[in-house]
Formats: structure tokens, C-alpha cells, sequence
């Protein structure tokens, strides 16, 4: 059997799995999710099946992604920092802007399921330095795409301030000059700057990563196609 200090290192939620272990055994009509109070307040014997309960990991995995997408980023900003120390992406006695990194949750608690798995999806924010999946890389970093990441360094050098508005009229402005679609740009763009295809939107990425490291990174890309890395 699976220890509850074991749930915890794999990243779940303790009110998922009080929420879990409570409905395991005890029925509410078809409501699955309860706060403490609610559980508190509903529970009866009456209640309280009497046949053997069956644990199904992709329901208490279910019920934790819920919690997740339903927690306060600030909540999460402090539950995840164990993981981020233990996956090397901070040092403990370093510290991160909360506000900051809370924003950085914002943009990808929809899609985690678990404390480890979002303290992996932060390392692309975190990290001065991302490394290229092969596959997007010699997809997208190409130089068909080269003048386009160059046009948009220079449109974000240009910007005075680094709102999601701005940063959509960097792009259209882009997009028009070259002709082409917003993924013909926004994908080579996401690859620079989170060495991958999946992230969430593009503009909420650059406003996370920041005008600075955003340009670092379009550099990066722009002298690793031209080297032919």
C-alpha cells in the first residue's frame, strides 16, 4: 500500500486526499467535491457504505487536478516551493517574488494535475536557461523563421512598456510585414523561450518571462539558427 507521506511527495493536495478518502467510503447524492466544512458539516452514518471500498487512482488524481485548478495561486506558490527545491530549480534559501511567481501559476495550474507536475511546468520561468526539444528545434529554428524572431526583438526593444496589448501589436505588426499567420510566429517564439510546443498562451508567457529574459532568449534562438546548432 501506498503511504499518505508517499501521496504527498507525488504532489497531492491534503484536501484532496481528505476529500478523497472521506467519499471513498460515504456518499453525499453525486456531489465529489466538499471543503473540510462541508464534509464536516454533511457527514452521517447513514450514510457509510457497507461494501468493501475499491481505491481508483485516476479518480483521486481527478479530484486533485480539481483542487489544483480551484486553489489560490498564492496557496499553490507556497505548496509547490518543496518541489521546486527538490528539482534543483531554487536553492532554499532562495527567494522568489510570490506575486510573481503566483502570476506564474496563474498561467498553468489548468493544465497540472499534480505539485509535480506544475513544479516541473515552472522550470521554463524559473530557469535563466531552457533547453530545446530536438524535435521543436529543428522545427521551428529554422531559417525560414529566423527573420521573424529577429523582427520581434527589435519590436520588443522598442516597446515602452511590455503589456499583453503590446506585445499583440508587436506581433500583428509582424505578421502583416511577413505575411504569414500567428503560428507561423508564435510557435518558433514559444520554442525560444520554453524550448518546447506546449505552454500556455504566448503573450502570457512573455509577460511571465519578463521583457529581459524574453530578448536573452529570442537571442539565443536567433544565434543558434545561425550557427546551424
Amino acid at each position: 500500500a501506498t503511504s499518505i507521506q508517499a501521496y504527498r511527495e507525488m504532489g497531492y493536495l491534503p484536501d484532496a486526499i481528505v476529500n478523497y478518502l472521506v467519499r471513498l467510503g460515504w456518499s453525499h447524492g453525486d456531489q465529489e467535491v466538499f471543503t473540510r466544512d462541508e464534509l464536516i458539516e454533511r457527514f452521517t452514518l447513514e450514510n457509510v457504505g457497507k461494501a468493501a471500498a475499491v481505491f481508483n487512482p485516476d479518480k483521486l488524481l481527478w479530484l486533485n487536478a480539481r483542487y489544483i485548478k480551484e486553489t489560490s495561486s498564492g496557496r499553490l506558490a507556497d505548496l509547490v516551493l518543496p518541489f521546486l527545491i527538490r528539482e534543483g530549480l531554487i536553492r532554499e534559501d532562495d527567494v522568489l517574488d510570490k506575486e510573481w511567481l503566483s502570476g506564474a501559476i496563474d498561467t498553468l495550474k489548468e493544465r497540472s494535475k499534480t505539485l509535480v507536475e506544475l513544479s516541473s511546468s515552472l522550470r521554463y520561468y524559473i530557469s535563466d536557461y531552457v533547453d530545446y526539444e530536438e524535435k521543436a528545434r529543428k522545427k521551428f529554428l529554422t531559417e525560414e523563421t529566423l527573420p521573424y524572431l529577429v523582427d520581434l526583438k527589435t519590436a520588443l526593444l522598442a516597446l515602452d512598456g511590455f503589456s499583453e496589448k503590446e506585445l499583440e501589436s508587436a506581433f500583428l505588426s509582424i505578421i502583416e510585414r511577413n505575411g504569414i499567420k500567428l503560428r507561423d510566429l508564435a510557435q518558433p517564439v514559444r520554442v525560444a523561450l520554453t524550448g518546447g510546443t506546449k505552454s500556455p498562451g504566448i503573450f502570457e508567457v512573455i509577460e511571465v518571462v519578463g521583457k529581459e529574459r524574453t530578448i536573452k532568449r529570442l537571442e539565443r534562438a536567433i544565434e543558434t539558427i545561425r550557427k546551424g546548432d
